[in-house]
C-alpha cells in the first residue's frame, strides 16, 4: 500500500492505495464520489472524466499515484458557494442528457474545453494560430472523446453553446 495526498473538490485527503489502483477506482471506493462512472475502464467513452489541476482526464487510464499532490474536480465538486455551474444548468434546459450515465464526464469535460477555447488552443478542425469559432463543428471536434449512448448530442452541443455565448466557463 502506498499514502497518497490528493486534494479532492477542495479537500485535502490521505489515502491508502495499492500503486496499481486507478484514480477513478479511488474516487469511487476510496471517497466514495459516485459521479465519475466507469463506462469501458479503457479511455475511450469518457464517463469517468475529470479535472486534474483544470486539465480534463480520464480516470480510468490514470493511476491514482501518479496524481498524489494533485487537485482533482469531479462533478460533486463543479458547483461552486451552493449554486450549479452554468453547464449544469444549460445541459437541464437544453435537454443534454437522457439516462445521465455519460453526463458528469461530459459537464467536466466541457468545463475544461470552454478553458482551453479561451486559452487559444488549438483542435484538429482549427488552424494552428486561430482556435476559431466555438461553434457546432468545433464543439463536437473538441467533446469527441465523450461518448454518450443515448444520443443526447444535439442537446450537449446547444447546452455548450449557450453556455459559451454567455462567456462562462
Amino acid at each position: 500500500m502506498t499514502e497518497i495526498r490528493i486534494r479532492v473538490n477542495g479537500v485535502a485527503e490521505a489515502l491508502d492505495v495499492e500503486p496499481r489502483v486507478s484514480l477513478l477506482d479511488a474516487l469511487r471506493d476510496h471517497l466514495g464520489l459516485t459521479g465519475p462512472k466507469k463506462g469501458c475502464d479503457q479511455g475511450a467513452c469518457g464517463a469517468c472524466t475529470v479535472l486534474a489541476d483544470g486539465v480534463r482526464i480520464n480516470a480510468c487510464l490514470a493511476l491514482a499515484v501518479q496524481y498524489a499532490d494533485t487537485e482533482i474536480t469531479t462533478i460533486e465538486g463543479i458547483a461552486k458557494d451552493g449554486n450549479t455551474h452554468p453547464l449544469q444548468d444549460a445541459f437541464v434546459r437544453h435537454d443534454g442528457f437522457q439516462c445521465g450515465y455519460c453526463t458528469s464526464g461530459q459537464i467536466c469535460s466541457a468545463v475544461a474545453m470552454l478553458r482551453e477555447h479561451a486559452a487559444g488552443m488549438p483542435s484538429a478542425v482549427t488552424e494552428p494560430d486561430d482556435p476559431g469559432e466555438l461553434d457546432e463543428t468545433e464543439i463536437r471536434e473538441r467533446m469527441s472523446g465523450n461518448l454518450c449512448r443515448c444520443g443526447a448530442y444535439n442537446g450537449i452541443v446547444d447546452a455548450i453553446k449557450d453556455v459559451a455565448a454567455q462567456g462562462a466557463s
